[in-house]
This record gives structure tokens, C-alpha cells and sequence, in this order.
């Protein structure tokens, strides 16, 4: 037995508590279920899977009547079912009278099999919960619930179609793992993968190291371990700093382009088998950004049942990738996002079991089925649909006289299509890249130099391998929100490079604030798709497209909007080496010269999602 127990089995007698969080609207917090049951807790309840492997699971369970059957919440995590936040979670849904089940998935702490992220999710999820919808004490309803890998673990069930499975409500989860977790634009995520894929996941449980990363404990010398790790050539052998050698990351290095060993955990193209609603909750600055999107549109539009395609909602919030404080804090990163940005996640929760799984009418069937928080004007706004159909998609086009390297630069960014232009250039070095300052990262601000989300970044913008485009003071309010995209036509002397392209909000005042909103990065191997890579001819120009993922941003009147360009973006993702030969087993490194082309006929370009906002007079 690997976790410590008070005992076996016992019964937990709770004091109501009002519950932690925001405040919820007190027209329906009346109608969420009262926390008025005792508990009782079994522990390491083993469930055999379909191969033969034993599960072990912590069960939860109302004090009711004899023969009393109750709607099951199940949780399965590879971060210990007996952890506080998972105690937590089956205390607080038992109590409000739902059977819990928390599940250690396959390989992690007390249940057998061997642990590889993802690949039995599926198939482990549908047997865990037909198990459960054959036990005495289920009514033969489930739900789901959990963050990140326990999003993860949600969605890949539901494509199994199990029978039992009534909703789902995955916080948090990507719709496919090659696109947004292992690899980004065909850049490797060094940081998430060595840190949450190596150290974090290299034995059965989890090594002393990990868990103090996540702490104020973790010590500079254990910091420091893990950056000298990220600049370890071959990246391949860079588990071997550290200590450990998990099968999982070799294969993933193994698999640099998007093949059908990735197509096996994705949620994509299994979207016709999902036959349950999800409340898809995600971050503006999360690595999953994309997933919940992706999965809100490819539900309701190819969903199995009706009940899947009209009942699945989006919510994104101006938060970073969390497992169990998304909504509870106001700062994030270097921005402060007000009141308003609170939001109660788990009573929202509560209330999707309790019209799902209980048939308790309290609206949440009816409300509109998108709901974002626009950064900048700090509120909260429901919508219909992802993206917005009055979206009105804007090329703002890259100018300069040649010189746009740094902040010091002549680089602007206007509404109008140039003429005759000098490109920009700018020397790439691996041994230097750009260091990575806040964005789509994951998974500890101990790991990266200026931590996750939104963060001040004049740090990059004084360097010369930067070019930085800026329109003029903004004389109204403009609201970006949806997906970005930019175009750059570009050239190199290296046979394969990288392109990372920022979307930028510039404060006014003396500091002027240079606030990250999107990033994007592209390997140019991949600029003709990600399974087909090819390299480049050196001095050829080619049209490259990079995706800055989603986002809702009001870049306020007196601000600026700023467009940063460059070739790296360390540790984030993987160096390229700009040899273009293996990335993940070669160890020389070469500068590479890089040219961005504005001029017609070639317009590089970032496309903006417009939209309209409302104009103010001075009689208003």
C-alpha cells in the first residue's frame, strides 16, 4: 500500500459549511443541493478493467436510508486519489448527496498496470464507469468532473460512448495532445514536458522534487537543476540530468510530426461518439486555450446526441492552466483583472450535476451557451457562438524602413496595405534565445524566467533578435476577440528555423507596460501542415502561418497595439538548432540569418478578430 490511511473504511459526520468561492447568483444558489449528509468514506475499493488490471478507487457515500441509491461524481487523477483537493471534492459533492468515486488512473500510486499518459484513458474511463452503474448504491447516473489531465481523462471517456455516463465537466483539457500539450506549431513544450512529462511522472508516485516545485519550498538549487536541464544537448537525453528516463517522453520525441499514433488520444476526429453535454472550462492563458474551443464547436456540431450538441457550453477566463483555483484570485501574472474576474467554478459544478444528474430545473439548460471575460474591460459577457459571427477579421500589416529590431526600432503596425518596403532582419542564435516571459505556459512559475500569463515584456523587446511593430496611440477602445492568426512571408539561411509571433497590449504612462495577450510559435518544417514536414531551401521565401490561439482583449483608448516577432521562446518550447537535421539527437548549433518581408506583393501581416464596440459621446 503506498498511501498512508487513517483506516480502511470510515464514516465522516461534516458541519454544513457555506462553501468556499465567489458568491453565486441568488437567484439559483437557493436551488443548489444543501450539504446535509454525513459521509462515509471506503478506501482502496479495487476495480478490475477489461485486460485484467485492478484500479483503485476511493469511494464517497452519502449516509441515507437502507438501499438509498444516489448519482455518482467520478474523478480519476494520476496525482494521488488520497490528495487534499481530491478528499476535498468527495467530501463536498457527497455531502450535497452524490456517491463520489476517485480513481488513481492506470500505473499511478495504489492501482496496477503501467503508466503512459493518455493511451488507456478511454478505455479505463468506460469500465470505471459501467462498474460504477452495476454497484448497489448508484442510480446508474455519472458525471465527471476534474482539471487538466482529470479534463483530459473526461473527454477520451466519452468517446467510448459509455452507456452510464450522463455529463461531463472537464475544466481545463486539451481536444488533441500532439497540437496543444507535446508539441505546439511542431515546437517541442520543452518546460511542460520535461518538468510534468520527466520529473513529474517518472515513477509511480510523485518524487520530492515535484511536489516542493509547487510550493513557496522549492529552493533555488532545485530551480536551478531543472533550467540547466532545459539546455542539455541531445534533448533526448535531458531526463538523464535529473535522474530519470520515462518511456512515455522517448516516445514522444519519437513522433515529432502529427501521425497516427497521435491520432489514437485525440478527441478531434471522435467527436460522433460523444453522446453527453460538457461544460468546458478554460483560460485565455492556458496551454489548452485551443482544446475547449475546438471541443465546444466540434460537440454541438457533431455530437451523437441532442442532448450533446445543444447542451454543451464554453466558458474562458482571463485565468493561467490551474487545477483547483481557477476563478478564486483577481491577479494574474502582472495584471490585475478586478472582482469581476472571480468566478464560483465549483458551485457551477454543482449546478450542472444537479440538473443532470438530479433533473433539479435551475436554468442552467437555458442559459447562453458561451460566456467570456474580455480582458481590458474586465467583464464578464455571454455570447452564442465560438468564434463571434459579427467577427470582423482585420489585417493589420507590418511596416518599417528596415530597422524594426527592439523597441528602439522603426517598426509600426497600421491598417494599410504597404507599397515598397525594405525587409527586416535579424540574426538568430540558439546559444542566446529569447527567454520565455510569461504566455501559454505550464506547469510552475519556478520553471520559466518570468513566470506564466500576462507579463511585462520589455525584457525581450530591448534585444535586437526582436522586431517589434507598434500602431499608433489608439484614439477609441478596440476589442480583439477570437482566434489570431499571422501571415509572415519570410526567408533564412538555415534549412529549418522557428517563427514566434506576440500579440501585445501597451500601457500608456512612463513605464508603458508591454502586457503579453497571444503568442503563437511555428517550426518552418511544418509550415505545409503538421504531418508532412519539409525543409526549406535556404534564401527561398515562404508563407508561414502561425497561430496565436485564442483570446478577448479590449486594448483600452490611450493604449497601443504591439506585434512582436522572433525565433524563439526558451524554455517554453525547444531550442531549434537551425541545422535541420534531428532536433531531438543532434547537439550542434547554428546561427541562423532571418529576413521578414512587409513589401507588396508579399504583406506579412497579423490578422485581428474585430469587434464592434459601441461609440461614446459626450452625451452619454
Amino acid at each position: 500500500m503506498l498511501k498512508i490511511r487513517a483506516a480502511a473504511a470510515l464514516t465522516i459526520a461534516i458541519v454544513l459549511a457555506a462553501g468556499a468561492g465567489v458568491a453565486v447568483a441568488q437567484e439559483w444558489k437557493s436551488q443548489l443541493s444543501k450539504p446535509t449528509f454525513a459521509v462515509h468514506q471506503d478506501v482502496d475499493v479495487k476495480v478490475g478493467m477489461r485486460d485484467g488490471v485492478t484500479l483503485s478507487a476511493d469511494l464517497y457515500l452519502p449516509v441515507g436510508g437502507e438501499g438509498a441509491r444516489y448519482s455518482t461524481v467520478l474523478l480519476r487523477t494520476p496525482y494521488d486519489n488520497n490528495a487534499e483537493s481530491n478528499v476535498y471534492d468527495g467530501l463536498y459533492f457527497a455531502m450535497r448527496g452524490y456517491a463520489v468515486v476517485v480513481q488513481d488512473t492506470r500505473g499511478r500510486y495504489d492501482s496496477g498496470g503501467d503508466w503512459f499518459p493518455a493511451r488507456n484513458e478511454a478505455k479505463d474511463g468506460y469500465d470505471t464507469i459501467e462498474w460504477i452503474a452495476k454497484q448497489p448504491w448508484s442510480d446508474g447516473k455519472v458525471g465527471m468532473v476534474g482539471s487538466s489531465y482529470l479534463g483530459i481523462v473526461q473527454l477520451l471517456a466519452a468517446t467510448e460512448t459509455p452507456p452510464h455516463l450522463v455529463c461531463v465537466f472537464p475544466r481545463v483539457a486539451y481536444s488533441d495532445q500532439y497540437k496543444q500539450w507535446t508539441y505546439t506549431g511542431g515546437a517541442f513544450a520543452l518546460g511542460l514536458n520535461q518538468l510534468w512529462g520527466g520529473l513529474a511522472h517518472s515513477t509511480r508516485t510523485r518524487q520530492v522534487q515535484y511536489v516542493n516545485m509547487f510550493t513557496p519550498g522549492f529552493t533555488a538549487s532545485q530551480t536551478g537543476m531543472l533550467r540547466e536541464q532545459y539546455w542539455h544537448l541531445p534533448v533526448i537525453e535531458g531526463a538523464n540530468t535529473m535522474g530519470w528516463d520515462p518511456v512515455h517522453y522517448r516516445e514522444w520525441l519519437k513522433h515529432p510530426a502529427y501521425d497516427d499514433w497521435w491520432r489514437e488520444v485525440s478527441i478531434e476526429d471522435k467527436y460522433d461518439r460523444i453522446a453527453v453535454p460538457a461544460y468546458l472550462v478554460d483560460a485565455w492563458f492556458d496551454l489548452y486555450n485551443q482544446g475547449a474551443p475546438v471541443n465546444f464547436n466540434g460537440i454541438r456540431t457533431k455530437g451523437k446526441t441532442e442532448a450533446a450538441r445543444n447542451g454543451t457550453k464554453l466558458l474562458m477566463g482571463p485565468w493561467i492552466h490551474s487545477l483547483g483555483n481557477l476563478g478564486t484570485e483577481t491577479k494574474v501574472g502582472d495584471v490585475d483583472f478586478g472582482p469581476n474576474s472571480l468566478f464560483p467554478i465549483q458551485e457551477t459544478e454543482l449546478r450542472w450535476f444537479d440538473y443532470w444528474l438530479k433533473s433539479i430545473q435551475n436554468g442552467i439548460d437555458r442559459e447562453p451557451p458561451v460566456r467570456i471575460f474580455v480582458m481590458g474591460e474586465n467583464a464578464w459577457r455571454d455570447e452564442q457562438e465560438w468564434p463571434l459571427a459579427r467577427t470582423q477579421y482585420t489585417k493589420y500589416y507590418l511596416h518599417s524602413a528596415g530597422k524594426a529590431n527592439s523597441l528602439f526600432g522603426d517598426g509600426t503596425l497600421t491598417t494599410e496595405a504597404p507599397g515598397s518596403e525594405p525587409p527586416d532582419t535579424y540574426t538568430y542564435d540558439p546559444r542566446y534565445p529569447v527567454p520565455t516571459l510569461g504566455g501559454h505556459t505550464c506547469c510552475s512559475e519556478a520553471t520559466v524566467p518570468m513566470g506564466m500569463g500576462p507579463r511585462d515584456n520589455k525584457a525581450a523587446e530591448v534585444r535586437a533578435d526582436v522586431l517589434v511593430y507598434t500602431t499608433p496611440v489608439l484614439a477609441e477602445d478596440v476589442e480583439v476577440t477570437g482566434p489570431v492568426r499571422a501571415k509572415l512571408f519570410a526567408s533564412s539561411s538555415a534549412r529549418d528555423t522557428d517563427w514566434t509571433v506576440k500579440l501585445v497590449d501597451v500601457y500608456p504612462g512612463p513605464d508603458a507596460k508591454a502586457i503579453n495577450v497571444a503568442d503563437g510559435i511555428l517550426r518552418a518544417r511544418y509550415r505545409e501542415g503538421l504531418d508532412r514536414p519539409k525543409l526549406m531551401e535556404p534564401g527561398t521565401v515562404y508563407e508561414f502561418e502561425v497561430d496565436l490561439l485564442n483570446t478577448s482583449n479590449v486594448f483600452k483608448k490611450g493604449h497601443r497595439i504591439r506585434v512582436e516577432i522572433a525565433s524563439s521562446n526558451f524554455p517554453q518550447y525547444d531550442r531549434n538548432q537551425n541545422t535541420g537535421n534531428d532536433l531531438f539527437t543532434d547537439t550542434e548549433l547554428k546561427s541562423a540569418d532571418q529576413t521578414i518581408h512587409h513589401a507588396a506583393p508579399r504583406p506579412s501581416h497579423i490578422v485581428l478578430p474585430i469587434i464592434a464596440r459601441p461609440r461614446v459621446t459626450s452625451e452619454q
